[in-house]
């Protein structure tokens, strides 16, 4: 496959087939309220910090895309609300005209039918090169570890810092950025939050959400929080926060 990856300032005309190109995020996951501070305006206020990757069979047809957004932090501590906080952290520092002085990775996305041939390395190196050429010495990542899913219920700082024997992380995507040469810094405990009504859930998962407490939900890297009294269900996500030096 020869890959070409571009920034979206390079190829406006690629705005709305990358924010449409498939992805395998689950429903729940589109339903951070958060986003919609980024999303809705990247492609006109960020272009420079979206990768677009297409191959030799369609320049038109996105393969893979990357977001990052610039951001301001107060102090050298990564903050607790990962994500979240750094696309609130972004847009409160363009309306109040501070300076951005830090730059984190938000997302990147494989078209599914092309999972498992090493896109993702490819991505997070481009992502890095951007990052150089828009003058940032470091990249930041609240990162989704991609196989926490399958234990829920393990605290993320348990799961966070597990290697394996040859002394890398057991986690595979963590992996991926050790070996591009970060170091594993902190966990975001409230990375993102995802509340909705008990109907809004089971549309989003197909589930019943009739039982009180604790459901497990396929894909959440921890429980979801369900109240039937009060009708709504809360998903509070941990993530990793990785920082590359550049």
């Amino acid at each position: 496959m020869a890959l070409r990856v571009t920034t979206l300032a390079e190829r406006p005309h690629l705005a709305d087939a990358t924010a449409d190109m498939p992805s395998a995020w689950p429903m729940f996951m589109l339903n951070d309220p958060m986003a919609d501070l980024y999303y809705p305006f990247c492609a006109r206020d960020h272009a420079e910090h979206i990768l677009v990757a297409d191959d030799d069979t369609d320049p038109d047809v996105p393969v893979a895309r990357a977001y990052t957004v610039p951001f301001a932090l107060a102090g050298d501590e990564l903050p607790d609300d990962g994500w979240d906080g750094v696309i609130r952290r972004s847009h409160l520092a363009k309306e109040r005209g501070r300076e951005h002085d830090r730059i984190s990775a938000l997302e990147i996305s494989i078209r599914p039918d092309l999972l498992g041939k090493g896109l993702s390395g490819v991505m997070l190196d481009a992502m890095r090169g951007n990052a150089i050429r828009l003058g940032f010495s470091e990249l930041v990542a609240p990162v989704r570890p991609n196989q926490k899913h399958v234990e829920p219920e393990t605290p993320m700082e348990e799961y966070a810092f597990r290697t394996r024997e040859d002394g890398l992380p057991y986690d595979a995507w963590l992996r991926v950025h050790v070996r591009a040469g970060a170091r594993i810094a902190k966990v975001a405990p409230r990375s993102m939050t995802i509340s909705g009504t008990l109907d809004e859930w089971r549309g989003w998962t197909g589930l019943p959400f009739d039982t009180p407490g604790q459901q497990i939900v396929p894909k959440a890297l921890s429980p979801v929080h369900v109240d039937l009294v009060q009708d709504h269900a809360v998903y509070v996500e941990p993530n990793v926060w990785v920082v590359h030096t550049l």
